[in-house]
C-alpha cells in the first residue's frame, strides 16, 4: 500500500489521469480533517472539565449539559461554511479552500485553549468560547467536501477507494491521538490539575499543527482541472436527477455515520459518568476503538477498489446492525476491560468499513463542477443536525430513562437508516462501470 503513495511530483497541477497520489498530498489534504476530529474528540473527552471552567453550576449534570451544548454550537455554522468554502473550492480550487478553512479552525482552537475561565472574566468567557466554536464550525463546514474531492481527483482511478479512505482514517488517527493525550494526562496529573489546566494542554497540542498544516497545504498540486476517467461520464439528460438522488441518499448515510461516530467518541464521558469505571480505562476504551478504526477505514477503501463500492457498504453494515445491541449489553452488564476494549473494538472494526466505500462512491457520483460544495453541504447538514445533538441526545436519554443501554438504541436506529440508503446507492467504481458497459454492448 505504501508504494501507491510514495511518488512525488513538482508540477503545480496534476494533469495525467494515471498520476500517482503522493504521501505529501495525502497528509496535506487530511491534516485539517485530523485537527477537526482531534479538537472535537478532545472536547468530548474533557467535556466535564470544560464545563467546570466556563459553565460552573451547582448541579454537575447542568454544567455538563451546558458544556455539551457549546460543543454543539460548533455545528450551527457548518452548513454556512460548507456552502461558502465548498463553492469556493469548485470555482477557484481545492487548495485555496482547504488552506483558508485550516487557518480559521487553528485560530479557533487556540482561542479556546487560552481563554480565561468564568471565575476570571465572568460571562465573557462562555460567550467568547461559543464564538470560537461558531468560527470553527464555519471553517470545518468547508473542510470535508474539498478534501474528499481532492483525494478522489488526485488518485488513479483504480486506487480511489484507498486514497479517499485516508479521509475517514485521518479522523480515527486524530481521535486516537486525542484519546492518547487524554490517557497520558489522566495518568500523570491529579484530578484537580486536570480540571484546572490539564485539558488546556490537550488543546494547545492541536493548535501546534498550524505551521505544519499551512506549509503542507500551500505546496499541494491543484486537481480542480484534472481530467477524469471517462468511465464516470453521465448522460447529461440524467445528470440532474442522478445528482439529486445521490445527495439525498448521501445525507441519510452521513447522518447515520455521524451519529455512530459521535456516540463512539462519547464513550469516554459515558464510561466515566454512566458506567462509573476508572478514568484510565475510560480513555483506553476510546484509544483502542479509534486505533482499530484506522485500520478498518483503510481496509474498507482497499476492499472497495477490488469488490466495488456497494458490497463493501452493505454487508459490513448488516453485520454492524446485528452486533450493536449484544455488544452494548455485554458492556453494561460486565463493565469489564474485556467488554469495553474488545466489544467496542470489534464493533468499530465492522462498523467503520462501509463508510470508506461510501465516501469514494459519493465523491464519484457527484459532478465535478459541484462536487466540493455539494459534498461539503450534505456533510455539514448531517453533522449539524445529528453530530451536534448526538451526545446531548445520548446524555439526555440515559438521564431520563436511567438505562445505560440508551446509546445502543440510538446507534441501532442510525445503523438501520444508513443500511436502507446504502441498498439504494448506485455502483460508481470505474472498473465496475466499464464491465457493465461491455456487458451492455452488442
Amino acid at each position: 500500500m505504501a508504494k501507491q503513495f510514495t511518488r512525488r511530483t513538482s508540477k503545480p497541477h496534476l494533469l495525467a489521469a494515471d498520476e500517482s497520489l503522493t504521501s505529501h498530498a495525502v497528509l496535506g489534504a487530511t491534516i485539517g480533517n485530523m485537527l477537526e476530529f482531534y479538537d472535537f474528540g478532545t472536547y468530548s473527552f474533557f467535556a466535564i472539565q470544560i464545563g467546570h471552567a466556563f459553565f460552573p453550576a451547582e448541579d454537575p449534570f447542568a454544567s455538563l449539559m451546558l458544556s455539551l451544548a457549546t460543543f454543539g454550537a460548533g455545528f450551527v455554522t457548518r452548513p454556512i461554511g460548507a456552502i461558502v468554502i465548498g463553492s469556493y473550492s469548485d470555482r477557484v480550487g481545492r487548495r485555496p479552500a482547504m488552506t483558508a478553512s485550516f487557518v480559521m479552525m487553528s485560530v479557533a482552537i487556540l482561542v479556546i485553549a487560552v481563554m480565561p475561565s468564568y471565575d476570571t472574566i465572568g460571562i465573557a468567557a462562555p460567550l467568547l468560547v461559543i464564538f470560537a466554536r461558531l468560527v470553527q464550525g464555519f471553517a470545518l463546514g468547508g473542510e470535508v467536501g474539498p478534501t474528499t474531492a481532492y483525494l478522489m481527483e488526485a488518485a488513479p482511478a483504480g486506487r480511489r477507494g484507498l486514497a479517499v479512505s485516508f479521509q475517514p482514517a485521518s479522523q480515527q488517527i486524530a481521535a486516537t491521538a486525542g484519546a492518547l493525550v487524554g490517557e497520558i494526562l489522566s495518568l500523570t496529573m491529579t484530578s484537580e490539575s486536570l480540571d484546572a489546566y490539564g485539558w488546556r494542554i490537550a488543546f494547545l497540542l492541536g493548535a501546534c499543527t498550524l505551521p505544519v498544516g499551512l506549509w503542507l497545504r500551500r505546496s499541494l498540486p491543484e486537481t480542480l482541472h484534472r481530467p477524469e476517467a471517462p468511465a464516470l461520464a453521465i448522460d447529461p439528460a440524467r445528470k440532474l436527477r442522478a445528482s439529486r438522488r445521490m445527495m439525498s441518499l448521501g445525507l441519510i448515510i452521513l447522518a447515520s455515520c455521524t451519529i455512530i461516530t459521535y456516540v463512539t467518541e462519547y464513550m469516554t464521558t459515558y464510561a466515566l459518568n454512566t458506567l462509573q469505571v476508572a478514568a484510565p480505562l475510560a480513555f483506553a476504551t476510546t484509544v483502542v476503538s479509534n486505533a482499530i478504526g484506522i485500520a478498518a477505514a483503510l481496509l474498507g477503501g482497499w476492499l472497495a477498489d477490488r469488490a466495488g463500492r456497494r458490497p463493501i457498504m452493505i454487508w459490513p453494515q448488516i453485520a454492524a446492525l446485528l452486533m450493536t445491541y449484544p455488544v452494548f449489553l455485554w458492556i453494561v452488564e460486565s463493565r469489564s476491560p474485556m467488554a469495553l476494549l474488545g466489544g467496542l473494538g470489534a464493533l468499530t472494526l465492522i462498523g467503520t468499513i462501509p463508510y470508506s466505500a461510501f465516501y469514494v462512491g459519493m465523491a464519484e457520483g457527484l459532478p465535478k463542477r459541484v462536487r466540493g460544495g455539494a459534498f461539503a453541504t450534505i456533510y455539514a447538514v448531517a453533522i449539524a443536525t445529528f453530530g451536534g445533538t448526538a451526545q446531548l441526545v445520548v446524555t439526555w436519554l440515559t438521564h431520563v430513562t436511567g438505562n445505560a443501554l440508551a446509546p445502543a438504541w440510538y446507534m441501532l436506529v442510525a445503523t438501520a437508516a444508513g443500511l436502507c440508503a446504502m441498498l439504494m446507492m448506485p455502483e460508481t467504481a470505474p472498473s465496475k462501470i466499464r464491465a457493465a458497459a461491455k456487458t451492455r454492448s452488442p
